[in-house]
């Protein structure tokens, strides 16, 4: 019969140098990419240092180093440090407002058919959804969430990578089980809601 088609984690995480750090395929990048995130994680929870005060003090010292840098080169007849034209370009600037246009416009419709439309199943998701959003973040911090992403990035694709059959095979049994509890709630809950 043959095998299963199996599922190409390497294609999904685009095939280049950032699936090879996140399936562990380069280890030195992987490792020295997880040792200076939770670096950095520490740095913020853990030593109560806050991540505005932390990007203006890089940028500062970035522009006294550039600063020095370009006086100084200006004194010994050295060339100025090598930076590119900083310019967005027409064309970049309505690619970005094309796609905010259609994130908005998409907002706005979902909004509309809760409010005017009296989408009450549209309205539920978008309760529970924005609850657990609030729920997640009353129990981390937002430093604390990005590390665990990154944490999630570098441990969920290798585990899927190494198990992709098993983890196939429960996923499928939770989404029949999650099917039919959507289908009892839409019946016996949502069927019965006055719709207008």
């Amino acid at each position: 019969m043959g095998e299963p088609h199996r599922f190409s984690d390497y294609l999904a995480l685009g095939d280049g140098a950032v699936a090879d750090i996140l399936l562990w395929r380069k280890r030195n990048q992987s490792v020295l990419f997880l040792v200076s995130s939770t670096f950095l994680w520490l740095l913020f929870v853990k030593g109560g240092y806050d991540l505005l005060s932390f990007l203006s003090n890089v940028l500062f010292s970035l522009v006294i180093i550039l600063f020095f840098w370009a006086k100084s080169a200006a004194l010994l007849n050295r060339p100025l440090p090598p930076l590119p034209d900083l310019e967005v370009t027409e064309e970049m600037a309505e690619k970005a407002a094309d796609e905010m246009c259609v994130c908005i416009n998409r907002a706005l419709s979902m909004a509309h058919a809760i409010a005017i439309g009296g989408d009450l199943k549209l309205f539920w998701q978008l309760a529970l959804g924005l609850w657990f959003i609030s729920y997640i973040g009353s129990l981390f911090s937002f430093v604390t969430l990005l590390y665990i992403g990154v944490l999630l990035c570098f441990t969920l694709p290798l585990l899927y990578d190494k198990h992709q059959a098993l983890i196939d095979e429960k996923l499928y049994a939770v989404q029949r089980i999650a099917q039919m509890q959507y289908r009892l709630i839409d019946e016996h809950v949502l069927g019965k809601a006055p719709s207008t």
